[in-house]
């Protein structure tokens, strides 16, 4: 049973408050977006104390980097990636976003993200930051190619524009086609941008 926090009847920091706090935190910025989330709506809707949200992040920028660190996973995705033939990359990259995005009427919380970035410059350059210099950046600066960054931020320019048609605009055909259907169209574009000859 989990210690009282005294004035507050607050949970102190257990082995799970950090894990339950990004969930909440996921949800908050999905629902509302990143400037209009605040650490104490999180804290409240985790059921902590501001102090601890805090203590564990630090800020707004640092808690929502770890939302999308565990949403994206990105030490199991670029171990994911790279374990297979170098020529079905594009096809692997695809599948694992489409995957983490889920059903097109219920999807994940990376969805949220992305609506964050689209509506908030702070959000945008942590996104930004992380898919084109974390994530897809430690890929190709591992596959040994020429311009690595330009590749990984036209690759994560696909991929953004994939999930904002798809499951915020909803564009019918995207909409209504199938994961394995929508892989096979744009693995090959994204193939391309990670090992494709430059022009």
């Amino acid at each position: 049973m989990e210690a009282c926090t005294g004035r507050t009847g607050r949970r102190p920091g257990t082995s799970t408050t950090r894990t339950e706090i990004v969930s909440a935190a996921a949800r908050a910025f999905s629902a509302r977006g990143y400037e209009a989330t605040s650490m104490r709506q999180v804290a409240a809707n985790a059921g902590v104390d501001p102090a601890l949200v805090r203590r564990f992040f630090g800020g707004k920028e640092q808690l929502f980097s770890a939302v999308v660190t565990a949403a994206f996973q990105p030490e199991r995705a670029v171990v994911t990636l790279l374990d297979g033939p170098r020529g079905s990359l594009g096809e692997r990259l695809a599948g694992y976003v489409l995957g983490l995005l889920g059903a097109v009427d219920q999807p994940g919380p990376v969805l949220g993200l992305v609506r964050s970035a689209a509506t908030s410059a702070h959000a945008a350059a942590l996104i930004r930051k992380f898919l084109a210099n974390g994530l897809l950046g430690e890929v190709t600066g591992k596959l040994g190619v020429d311009r690595p960054e330009l590749r990984a931020g036209l690759a994560a320019s696909q991929l953004v524009g994939l999930v904002i048609t798809r499951y915020a605009v909803r564009v019918d055909a995207l909409a209504a086609s199938g994961a394995d259907e929508l892989i096979a169209w744009v693995a090959p574009t994204l193939q391309r941008y990670l090992t494709g000859p430059a022009p």
